[in-house]
Parts: structure tokens; sequence; C-alpha cells
């Protein structure tokens, strides 16, 4: 739209509700249905849960990584920076100490691999690891067991995420998918 006395473009929010402050808005609906909890299994019901659905999916439907015996590697959904994975069991448990030596071995070995694949296809300056056991310790999907991987860049956190509650990623996420499968050992 152009303002005809000016030939400037005209302002969209002229003459609407509001008084401008100078902010850019990057608006991220897609979030929405993390907020409100869409997908997050309220119990133990393996059915419901957003992660043995993924290990039941096509790798590219489920943003599946890498599968191994009995753990495998999955982006986050929800990103904190691009590249999140989670390595998770199998097999539907919530709970570190319930994992089999197998599992446990498994998601520690993947979890290094996760690591090295990360710093080949995207060269970040360090990482972020870590499980939340239980909701109270900050757990969105409590009832099965996950391990984040989280590569870090300098200046990742800036304003954007604690003032906008808004984390900008700069690749979608099947594109990721799909450079860091390809990268993957013995894919």
């Amino acid at each position: 739209m152009v303002d005809d006395s000016s030939g400037q473009p005209a302002d969209p929010a002229e003459g609407l509700a509001g008084t401008p402050d100078g902010f850019e808005r990057l608006w991220t609906p897609h979030r929405m249905v993390y907020i409100q909890g869409q997908d997050k299994p309220a119990g133990p019901q393996a059915e419901l849960c957003p992660f043995c659905r993924a290990a039941a999916a096509a790798d590219t439907d489920g943003l599946v990584v890498a599968r191994g015996e009995t753990v495998f590697a999955l982006l986050n959904l929800y990103p904190y920076n691009s590249g999140h994975l989670m390595v998770v069991p199998v097999r539907h448990v919530s709970d570190a100490l319930d994992l089999t030596e197998d599992e446990a071995a498994e998601l520690s070995a993947m979890t290094r691999t996760a690591i090295g694949v990360l710093r080949d296809v995207m060269a970040p300056q360090g990482f972020n690891l870590g499980m939340n056991l239980g909701q109270v310790a900050g757990a969105g999907i409590a009832a099965h067991l996950h391990q984040h991987v989280v590569p870090r860049w300098t200046g990742d956190a800036n304003f954007l995420p604690i003032v906008g509650r808004t984390k900008a990623l700069p690749e979608l996420l099947g594109d990721t998918r799909d450079r860091l499968a390809a990268a993957w050992p013995g894919r």
C-alpha cells in the first residue's frame, strides 16, 4: 500500500487501536499448540505419547535422525536452538533407574554420537545436555524419559527469548533432520 501524498509506503496499522512502540513483531503461532499442552500425555499411556508415536512413524514424519537397538535420536519439535536433538528409549519408560543396562549404555553412546554429528554438521561452540525427570523438574513430557542435546553458539541467547518468549530459528526442522541424518554414522 502506498500513501498517495508522499509516495512512501502507508502504515498498514494506521487508524487501528494502540500506540506504536517501535518494536518489530515476530509471530510464532505454531508454538501455541505447545503452550496449550497439545500432544503432552497426561499419564503413562504409551498410545498418547509423542515419543512412542515418533518411534512408530517414518523417520521424516517423526523427525527421527537415527535409530539404535533400544534408543533413537529425534529433533525436538519445539527446539531451544537449531539442531536440538533428544535421545529417547524406544521403550515407554519415565525414570532413568528403570532403564535396562543395554538401554542406559546405548542412550549414553547415542548422546555422544549426537554431539559428534552436531559438531560436524553445525559447528556449535558448546552444548547443553540433560534430562528433566518428573514434571516438577521441568519435564514437558514426564511419562517418557528423554535426554536433550542442545547445540550452543556465542550470542544465541539474546533478548528475544527472554523478553519476547520467542526463538528465531534459521532452518526448517525437516531440513535440519535431513542434514543430521545424512551425517549420522552407519546410515
